[in-house]
């Protein structure tokens, strides 16, 4: 069952302190990550009791060479070719998975766009704006952090487009 918390504890991740520090408002959610699910993003959408459209994944993927995150629902799919055309670039391809857990600081399934050891270029799916607020993992599996679309755009530096593929 999912556990409501406002603002971060002590000891809290490095997502919930860089948005305390800004002043943010958001909803801290947890709940018991399954080892065996298929999937972290989905996981979280049931866990959570929220559509799929409102809970965002954090994929890593290098573009031209350079490392970019994007962040689209997890109903949906990271379209490499417009993340790539979103930052001026060519080609993207999806990061190796540990090369993203060094740069970010986070474990894969728990990779939040908020507070990464190396602030990376951030492209947020488009469809974020449709929402009042929206989930995006709070920097580890089973936690998940709920704010307005655009308090994430803005501490993120992100570029918003439309990257998922439905």
């Amino acid at each position: 069952m999912a556990k409501k918390q406002k603002k971060a504890q002590a000891g809290g991740t490095p997502a919930t302190v860089a948005l305390t520090a800004a002043g943010v408002d958001f909803t801290l959610h947890s709940y018991d990550h399954d080892p065996s699910h298929p999937s972290y993003g989905e996981e979280a959408a049931e866990a959570l009791g929220v559509s799929s459209d409102r809970v965002f994944k954090t994929l890593v993927a290098e573009v031209d060479g350079s490392l970019v995150v994007g962040v689209v629902p997890v109903a949906g799919s990271l379209d490499l070719k417009a993340l790539a055309a979103a930052v001026g670039g060519k080609r993207a391809t999806m990061a190796d998975p540990a090369l993203a857990e060094r740069t970010t600081g986070y474990v894969r399934g728990g990779i939040s766009p908020l507070g990464q050891r190396k602030r990376l270029p951030t492209v947020l799916d488009d469809s974020a704006g449709a929402h009042p607020t929206i989930c995006v993992s709070a920097g580890r599996r089973g936690l998940e952090v709920e704010l307005a679309p655009d308090d994430l755009a803005k501490l993120t530096e992100a570029t918003l487009a439309p990257i998922a593929k439905h």
